[in-house]
């Protein structure tokens, strides 16, 4: 049996294929870019979708599927000499992710992208916990309250106050 960061460094796809996958994280990389810091390539997210669609999202499947038939054919319309999404440069994939930005398909991946890039590690996506550094999200095993009262505090002190109005 593999250790677990045998599993986190060489990870396996449950769901998806390697070429799916290859073309799926070519347009996560233009929803979340790497420009300025990490993006949705070094996060990991193809590997949180891949479990998603496995697991809670397992009735996506044939949304990807099909979506992602629709894409390479937006694809072969727009540039007839490219073979995959992957292989387009930047300019090429955005201008794609522009002609599909308003189908469903599109708002289904940008929903995961996005999910994966700010999930909790262990779910496949926020490699090295990336999402929450780029958001200010400190992982801490503790948190202690604000100043100030609470409604629990509140309501206890209203008790009090009830009870010595009534011995009076």
């Amino acid at each position: 049996m593999a250790a677990w960061s045998d599993v986190l460094a060489n990870p396996r796809f449950e769901t998806l294929d390697t070429e799916s996958a290859a073309e799926i994280e070519a347009i996560a990389a233009q929803i979340i870019p790497s420009t300025g810091g990490p993006g949705a390539k070094e996060a990991g997210v193809i590997y949180f979708i891949d479990r998603a669609l496995s697991t809670f999202a397992a009735e996506d499947r044939e949304g990807y599927r099909t979506g992602l038939a629709a894409v390479q054919q937006k694809r072969k319309e727009l540039f007839p000499n490219s073979t995959t999404i992957a292989s387009l440069t930047d300019a090429q994939q955005i201008e794609l992710v522009r002609s599909i930005e308003n189908s469903s398909f599109f708002a289904l991946l940008r929903t995961h992208t996005v999910l994966g890039f700010l999930s909790k590690p262990s779910y496949g996506g926020n490699r090295g916990k990336i999402g929450w550094r780029q958001i200010g999200f400190e992982d801490r095993m503790a948190w202690e309250p604000p100043f100030g009262y609470y409604d629990a505090e509140v309501s206890r002190e209203q008790a009090r106050e009830r009870t010595s109005e009534g011995k009076k």
